[in-house]
């Protein structure tokens, strides 16, 4: 007989345990529906409110604790360094915790602000969003967290895409999914014009990886936290830039240069942005993600998903407008 563990006993076990270990009353929980999977209450209690976070134990799997603890650490370094990011609650030294029942949770900073759809962004907001993304990446290639390493996502090479896309076109015509086919088409003829010299491998530092929207909150014209860390290592931080440009600025097939624009104006104040860094960003973001989004079951994606392979799908179809567009930016 199998047994049912339910949202509320989740919620009972790590509050009986955040009593133990922060000594504190919760008054009142609210449940947090964002994200995957992972459980997420905005909790007050009698020290104050806080944000408290499940990890899913089958979502779990697909993270590396050692990953997770240093990437919390660079959020708390961020934190102290005045970067708009939850503050993090330890106990023992340790951020990543451990219920009476077993459940890894973490106790955060609970951080007021509105998460804006897709495409929604105003050129104050985009320009405040390119301030403090490129304000993150000073401070996470100050040289204070390690030495150069081997990036997360390695390029494969040209050949090997076209491989991959002729499978996926095959296995797509096979499941008779016939409207897939010219998608899958487009993919394959994009990649023989790839350049990978022309992404600038060399580039390299640490990223937070999942800067989208979702895991942004603002107050008006201001971007009032980066949420959502986990996925953080030492990467490339121009995807980081073409993945915050592509949730930002692209709104029902139209991408609007202007708030592309005032994303880079306000980031070039940390960082500097050479000649055809924002094309050459794109371009590589749908060279690593075209493949996780656009497939031959891409029309039963809903929610981000569908976002993120309408954003593919974009990109692959503008390719050579991206030079026009951008090629001084």
């Amino acid at each position: 007989m199998n047994f049912v563990v339910t949202e509320e006993m989740i919620l009972n076990d790590l509050i009986d345990t955040c009593k133990r270990y922060f000594e504190f009353k919760v008054l009142e929980a609210t449940p947090i529906k964002r994200g995957w999977l992972n459980l997420k209450w905005k909790i007050t209690t009698d020290s104050g409110v806080f944000l408290l976070k499940q990890y899913n134990k089958e979502r779990y799997k697909l993270y590396n604790r050692e990953d997770l603890i240093v990437a919390f650490s660079q959020q708390m370094r961020l934190h102290q360094g005045g970067l708009r990011c939850p503050k993090l609650y330890s106990y023992e030294g340790q951020y990543l915790l451990e219920s009476d029942k077993g459940e890894l949770f973490m106790l955060m900073e609970y951080c007021d602000g509105a998460v804006i759809p897709p495409g929604k962004l105003n050129v104050h907001q985009m320009y405040d969003l390119g301030r403090v993304t490129g304000n993150m990446h000073h401070l996470l290639n100050d040289g204070t967290f390690g030495l150069k390493r081997s990036p997360e996502f390695i390029p494969p090479s040209r050949e090997e895409r076209l491989t991959h896309w002729e499978s996926a076109w095959n296995h797509a015509n096979n499941m008779n999914k016939s409207d897939v086919l010219p998608i899958l088409e487009t993919q394959y003829n994009v990649t023989k014009t790839i350049n990978l010299a022309g992404f600038n491998l060399n580039a390299t530092g640490w990223a937070h990886r999942d800067l989208w929207v979702d895991n942004l909150l603002f107050k008006e014209e201001k971007v009032s936290s980066i949420l959502d860390f986990d996925r953080m290592k030492y990467d490339y931080p121009q995807l980081d830039v073409a993945r915050a440009v592509m949730s930002g600025a692209l709104y029902k097939n139209n991408f609007d240069v202007s708030l592309v624009q005032a994303f880079i104006e306000g980031y070039s104040e940390h960082c500097l942005v050479d000649k055809g860094f924002i094309s050459s960003s794109l371009k590589m973001l749908w060279f690593m993600e075209s493949t996780w989004w656009i497939d031959s079951s891409m029309d039963q994606h809903s929610g981000p998903p569908e976002r993120f392979a309408e954003e593919m799908l974009w990109l692959s179809e503008n390719q050579q407008e991206l030079e026009s567009m951008f090629g001084n930016t």
